[in-house]
């Protein structure tokens, strides 16, 4: 049977307009990091470019070596800046510093993901393979909403769950902002896009 974690872990599930405190499950992730506007950044591209090929290599190791099938999941990605307002009011995305990732199954280990970027480079047409690693990722509590709409419109939101939301329940930010793309952009009308937006965040003291 096909694994599909997306279904298995409930903090994958949010819903527009309601702003939920969540504790999100410590997890693993393929990662690339990098700098600037995802729109126009190199960088960016090149690492869309090599985490999918790895992440279907994994799977279709785990496949056919371990016998357990999954779900690839969804293009996710930390995002950070020297300032709040580069997201929430000016969006100024030259200024972004940014995790592009894909979370990856428990079961699958160092040398797996080892095994799967030694067969994308031999295919090639990964450009970024150098940069890619398996890192771990624990947030703990978390607020998280779900924006639907395109990335740009997402401004307001953040603001509200910056200045109102977390605030109101007694929390600060503390961790990177986190986004989930549940829908693709290739194939999807901007305003129909899903995005997952969440903040880790700490009780104030």
């Amino acid at each position: 049977m096909k694994v599909d974690l997306k279904r298995e872990i409930p903090t994958y599930s949010a819903r527009q307009g309601r702003f939920d405190v969540v504790t999100v499950a410590p997890a693993q992730f393929l990662a690339i990091d990098g700098h600037g506007d995802p729109d126009t950044s190199p960088a960016y591209a090149a690492a869309l470019s090599t985490l999918y090929p790895v992440a279907y290599a994994c799977k279709f190791l785990s496949k056919n070596e371990l016998g357990r099938d999954y779900v690839v999941m969804p293009l996710e990605a930390l995002w950070w800046a020297d300032d709040l307002v580069a997201f929430t009011v000016a969006r100024d995305k030259s200024r972004w510093d940014w995790t592009a990732m894909i979370l990856t199954p428990e079961w699958i280990g160092a040398d797996h993901v080892a095994a799967a970027v030694a067969a994308v480079g031999r295919k090639g047409g990964a450009p970024a393979l150098d940069l890619l690693r398996l890192e771990p990722l624990d947030e703990g509590l978390c607020v998280q909403t779900l924006h639907v709409g395109p990335y740009d419109a997402e401004g307001p939101v953040l603001a509200r769950m910056h200045d109102d939301v977390i605030p109101s329940h007694g929390l600060h930010p503390t961790g990177k902002h986190h986004e989930v793309y549940l829908g693709d952009p290739r194939r999807t009308a901007p305003e129909k896009l899903r995005t997952i937006l969440r903040q880790p965040v700490a009780h104030a003291t």
